[in-house]
């Protein structure tokens, strides 16, 4: 099995030789990645893109068109947001993919987008709820249980949509669930946070915060369709970072270990290296696994895990023990955010609804 995107995005120049047959594969895995727009901005910056074939060519503008549109129409959700919140007063932070368009990232080009992610100060999140409400802003049909899972567990309310648009609202209150092992309150993300010029009132992490947010996402929360595509931004995000201050590899092992986060910065570091080749300087990887503990027989096993999952979500990329691993990884993500009193019953009861054939959280 193959991981042809990657390969294509480290070095772009080496597709002029080929196939029709290696395109349509390509084009398929990338698109399951979420990284076919990536890759076609990386064909055009190179100068490469009238080189593709006609039919692949295609596929891979008209998925760039496609997360031009999602970006502009991320930029109107935003101010949307801000506006209905100012009464309040409050920091509006965007996360994710929603920050890296406000605040005009590398990481936002080519990129897809299924919903908006803020974070807001806890002790003002039924205010924020309430706003929202008012400005059309829709809370998620759920029953109780799923209601209690999110308000007491997780680290954010249920997803909101609002009623026009459509558009899902994710508001978070810190950036790990209120169960997990990692106690990480918001004062300190918020205290680091850098204001927008625009929409006036918004802000968003700090650059190292914002990689180990994205880390963190990626090698805790267990969800790993489009893995591939989190590692690309983690790759270009910390390029970008690298690139604007020559301190920040030293700032952000220094954060993460303020933030008790350098478990998943030191993953980051490491796969991003193995798979993107990101410049990540030896001192900076070595002190980050040591602090992680990531060596001899965690470090085979997490790699045999990891690197199944880091690859496009497509049957042509997988390797033998794929299941395996992504079960494996599941139930971690779930021990990670979860104390055993809590993980065993909801566990079963997720399996229970499965089998009667409910959706669950």
């Amino acid at each position: 099995m193959t991981d042809m995107v990657a390969a294509a995005l480290r070095a772009p120049e080496s597709l002029s030789e080929r196939s029709l047959e290696d395109w349509d594969l390509l084009v398929r895995q990338a698109r399951a990645a979420g990284l076919l727009a990536r890759l076609c901005l990386r064909l055009e910056a190179a100068g490469l893109i009238d080189r593709v074939p006609e039919g692949p060519r295609d596929h891979l503008v008209s998925a760039r068109v496609l997360t031009d549109k999602q970006g502009r129409d991320v930029r109107w959700e935003a101010r949307c947001v801000v506006e209905a919140l100012r009464p309040l007063g409050i920091p509006v932070l965007f996360l994710k993919g929603a920050a890296y368009v406000v605040a005009d990232l590398p990481a936002a080009a080519g990129r897809l987008f299924s919903d908006v992610d803020v974070l807001v100060p806890r002790d003002r999140i039924d205010a924020v709820e309430e706003t929202l409400a008012r400005n059309g802003w829709a809370g998620s049909d759920m029953n109780d249980y799923d209601q209690q899972y999110y308000r007491r567990w997780t680290h954010q309310i249920p997803p909101m949509a609002h009623i026009r648009r459509q558009v899902t609202l994710d508001v978070h209150h810190t950036i790990v669930p209120q169960t997990a092992r990692i106690r990480l309150a918001s004062d300190s993300l918020l205290e680091a946070a850098r204001p927008l010029d625009w929409p006036r009132g918004g802000m968003v992490l700090a650059p190292t915060d914002m990689v180990l947010h994205s880390a963190t996402h990626l090698f805790n929360e267990g969800e790993f369709d489009r893995a591939l595509r989190d590692l690309s931004d983690l790759d270009v995000l910390m390029r970008h970072f690298a690139a604007a201050d020559a301190g920040f590899w030293t700032a952000l092992v220094d954060r993460a270990a303020a933030l008790d986060l350098v478990r998943p910065a030191a993953y980051a570091l490491r796969y991003t290296r193995a798979v993107f080749d990101t410049p990540v300087p030896d001192d900076t990887l070595d002190w980050a696994c040591r602090g992680a503990g990531l060596f001899g027989g965690r470090r085979t096993l997490m790699d045999l895990l990891f690197k199944r999952m880091l690859v496009p979500n497509h049957a042509s990329s997988r390797n033998p023990g794929h299941g395996l691993a992504q079960w494996l990884l599941y139930v971690r993500s779930h021990h990670i955010r979860m104390p055993l009193h809590i993980l065993l019953p909801h566990l079963a009861r997720k399996a229970w609804r499965r089998q009667v054939g409910e959706d669950t959280v």
